[in-house]
């Protein structure tokens, strides 16, 4: 089960995601709530923003994998920012974290710079969908 990218050449080439990602039929939907960068204590892991994306992320894939599915089954993710500056300028290091979670799979992205989130300390959080296999 794989998922097709929908990518019209009217929009341009799309840089680090894809514009959608058609999903088969027949397949089961997860939701993944919002991930911050904590641990299994519930604590950030760090101050950086690089090392908290890779963690969100890894806790976004570690509840995909629960569910009985792996990284490429995410369809579209939802990042929320509390500086996209910050973001910005760790863009080399986030994607060294990403391809190394995520490989070359970019589904459906939106990021979007917020005032704050709930989790003192956190930078940002990564929200997703994923279709599994049925």
């Amino acid at each position: 089960m794989s998922h097709v990218k929908v990518n019209p050449e009217a929009l341009g080439a799309p840089k680090g995601y894809s514009n959608g990602m058609l999903t088969p039929a027949g397949g089961r939907v997860l939701f993944v709530a919002g991930q911050v960068a904590w641990d299994e204590k519930q604590r950030v892991v760090s101050e950086d923003f690089a090392k908290q994306f890779a963690q969100a992320l890894r806790n976004v894939v570690a509840v995909v994998t629960a569910a009985g599915g792996t990284a490429e089954h995410i369809a579209r993710m939802t990042l929320f920012v509390t500086s996209k500056d910050e973001y910005v300028a760790s863009l080399k290091a986030v994607g060294e974290e990403y391809r190394a979670l995520m490989g070359r799979h970019y589904p459906a992205m939106t990021l979007v710079e917020i005032k704050a989130l709930l989790e003192e300390g956190a930078k940002l959080e990564i929200e997703a969908t994923a279709v599994l296999p049925a």
